[in-house]
């Protein structure tokens, strides 16, 4: 299951930290100091991600542990 969680959050980081550096950008108070505020943004969207791409491969993962029992 931690390679499954890892695979998932390679995607679901990157993903997130793009969501949150289009964020910055848009958002016009979080824009005038963006080359201070993008590092943060990014590293947010990657720290988010861990946690939830443990419970993403625990989904996976679950479906894959019930097929096996029946």
């Amino acid at each position: 299951m931690f390679k499954v969680s890892i695979l998932v959050w390679i995607m679901l980081g990157t993903t997130l930290a793009g969501i949150s550096l289009i964020v910055v950008l848009m958002v016009p108070s979080f824009a005038s100091d963006a080359i201070r505020n993008i590092p943060y943004a990014v590293a947010v969207g990657f720290a988010l991600a861990m946690p939830l791409s443990y419970l993403v491969a625990r989904q996976i993962g679950g479906g894959q542990q019930r097929a096996r029992k029946a």
